[in-house]
């Protein structure tokens, strides 16, 4: 079964809005646990924020780190779900599941599958 890759943007938030954010915590618990019972969570995580964050380059042999995310942007990268799914479709329909599409994103994405899906796009 193909793999997907949940990828929730919300805007960096003030301390009101984060609040507001973990008050959601049992809709995300429900979430991810009718995700598991389903049979279609691979993983999942938080991301802590992004200031905590390294960017890593390496430009004519020299390695380059930088304090942050590599671009600044207002809706930051907070954390992901791995899930299997029959489809796109099927992948599509639980992203909207996500309190994340209310207030943020939800990139869905296929993962590859490199013995399968061939050279690189």
């Amino acid at each position: 079964m193909p793999k997907y890759l949940m990828l929730l943007y919300s805007p960096d938030g003030d301390e009101a809005s984060e609040q507001q954010r973990w008050s959601e915590l049992p809709l995300w618990l429900e979430l991810t646990d009718s995700l598991r019972d389903a049979g279609l969570l691979v993983a999942n995580g938080a991301l802590h924020r992004t200031y905590t964050a390294t960017t890593v380059r390496v430009r004519d042999d020299e390695i380059e780190m930088t304090d942050g995310p590599f671009a600044i942007t207002k809706e930051v990268l907070a954390g992901f779900y791995m899930l299997e799914c029959d489809g796109l479709d099927e992948a599509l329909r639980h992203a909207a599941r996500f309190p994340t599409a209310r207030y943020g994103s939800v990139e869905v994405r296929p993962i590859r599958e490199p013995a399968h899906d061939g050279p690189l796009d």
